[in-house]
């Protein structure tokens, strides 16, 4: 711009200006900058810098994604995809307005800009007036170029619009879709409903009829391994096979059908215990498995102290035919062993001369895992447990020292370091159990009678070693023709 002299200057600062109004807002505090050429022509205008791709086509490629991949995609993906850019398109319509009144602000302020040029042209003279003509030119160029951009907002306005008009039906469409497949999943979810409760009526009227089928079920499990037999004299390997596979199904099913009505028999003895336990002064408390604990308790206030009473526990073979005592199990806890597996046990109160009993209400069971543990030591040529030494003979040790009890195929030995407290082979006079007395850790410790004149009461780590302890010992004696037990036990 061309300088002006000091006296023109303050005569035009004496002039009054129009103001711009102040109801308008604009987007940017800082006129926009342009590259000036020859005689003040705009050249072109300065491009924004690289951002990225604009917003629209983000939505765009997103829609062409959506085409390409809505055989792919469930319902209710589609329906989350269409929602996702719906919004998407919403918040590029509102960028659109945004831009539209930035561009009225521009329209505004070049109106207000170009008023107050002819303001000032009309009070100057000379070579400022050349210069004020020259930036009304230029805002009437900004103006034409306002206006081309107004143009291409409008056309991306309307672009922006029916791409939004598009959404909102895919998005209703797809939610239409999601109501439709939610229907038809209850119905199906309904049906099956209703298919596995025809499936368990069916299960019942067959365990119902199990027990007087079940001989007819072995009748003809005979009738056809004979025929499998015949077939298999004729020289029939294929016929021959499908028998066999038959018969291995029909093995499988009576497996099933037997596991099943054991189930239902516990059940329907537990049942009866619990009616029975209402009458009962007590019950028979505790897992029925290894390394657990059963405990008689009373079942009201008015029951006599356990203290008072006389208790004494026994095996009883599975069919309920042999009765044999657990010598010392005279307490009203006691912890299974090995030696109890398959049994029945049976808990009998006395006092002032009446007699109360109390039974499991099945076998004892071998604790989860313990098969493999065992199968596992056995393959050593020994086993190696860490005990410690809670009585001697009687009495309690008084350290309460950890040692080392080795488990061989032909003796066991208890040592601590280089020292060897006992170590002697299988042999009549060794008796091994375990502790049948209360106690925190009965289920946990074992009785050994290394020989006469010697014992100890052994505390292992956990109810798996000392089960696994009874178990080895106990196998590798036996092939010593060596039976191991208790005191007073019989098998």
């Amino acid at each position: 711009m061309t300088k002006v002299s000091p006296e023109i200057g303050e005569n035009v600062l004496a002039q009054p200006f129009l103001s711009v109004s102040a109801d308008v807002s604009f987007a940017s505090d800082s006129f926009p900058k342009y590259k000036l050429g020859p005689d003040n022509r705009i050249l072109e205008e300065p491009k924004d810098e690289d951002t990225g791709p604009s917003l629209k086509e983000v939505v765009e490629r997103e829609n062409a994604q959506l085409s390409e991949q809505h055989k792919r995609l469930s319902v209710r993906d589609l329906a989350s995809k269409f929602d996702k850019n719906l919004a998407a398109a919403a918040k590029l319509s509102d960028e659109a307005k945004l831009r539209e009144v930035s561009s009225l602000e521009g329209h505004v302020l070049l109106k207000k800009l170009r008023d107050a040029l002819e303001s000032l042209r009309s009070r100057l003279t000379g070579k400022n007036k050349e210069d004020v003509e020259k930036a009304i030119s230029m805002v009437e160029v900004l103006a034409v170029k306002l206006t081309q951009k107004e143009g291409e907002l409008i056309q991306e306005k309307f672009e922006v619009q029916k791409l939004v008009n598009f959404l909102k039906q895919a998005s209703e469409d797809a939610k239409k879709l999601v109501g439709q497949e939610k229907s038809f999943a209850c119905a199906e979810i309904e049906s099956a409903r209703a298919v596995v409760q025809r499936f368990g009526e069916a299960l019942e009227e067959e365990e119902r009829s199990s027990k007087s089928s079940k001989n007819q079920d072995v009748a003809r499990l005979l009738e056809e391994v004979q025929q499998a037999r015949r077939i298999k004299l004729l020289h029939q390997p294929s016929k021959v096979m499908d028998m066999e596979l038959e018969l291995q199904a029909l093995r499988i099913q009576i497996r099933e059908k037997s596991i099943f009505s054991f189930k239902l028999q516990n059940e329907l003895t537990l049942s009866k215990r619990a009616e029975e336990s209402r009458s009962r002064l007590y019950v028979l408390d505790g897992s029925e498995m290894l390394g657990s604990y059963l405990q008689i308790r009373p079942t009201s206030p008015n029951a006599p102290s356990l203290s008072r009473c006389t208790i004494q526990w026994f095996r009883l073979s599975s069919d309920g035919t042999q009765q044999d005592v657990i010598s010392g199990a005279t307490t009203p806890s006691y912890a299974p062993e090995p030696l109890d597996v398959g049994r029945v046990l049976l808990a009998e109160i006395s006092i002032n001369g009446q007699k109360d009993s109390l039974i499991t209400v099945g076998s004892i069971l071998h604790a989860a895992g313990q098969d493999g543990y065992v199968e596992t030591l056995m393959r050593k040529s020994h086993a190696e447990f860490s005990v410690i030494v809670s009585q001697m003979n009687g009495h309690d040790h008084p350290s309460h020292s950890s040692h080392i009890l080795n488990v061989g195929k032909t003796r066991m030995k208890l040592c601590r370091g280089w020292i060897s407290k006992a170590r002697e082979i299988y042999s009549t006079s060794m008796q091994l159990c375990g502790v049948r007395s209360d106690g925190s850790n009965a289920a946990r410790e074992v009785f050994w009678q290394a020989r006469k004149g010697l014992s100890f009461v052994l505390t292992f780590v956990s109810e798996r070693e000392r089960n696994a302890a009874l178990i080895l010992a106990r196998k590798y004696a036996l092939d010593s023709n060596v039976e191991l037990a208790g005191p007073d036990d019989h098998h």
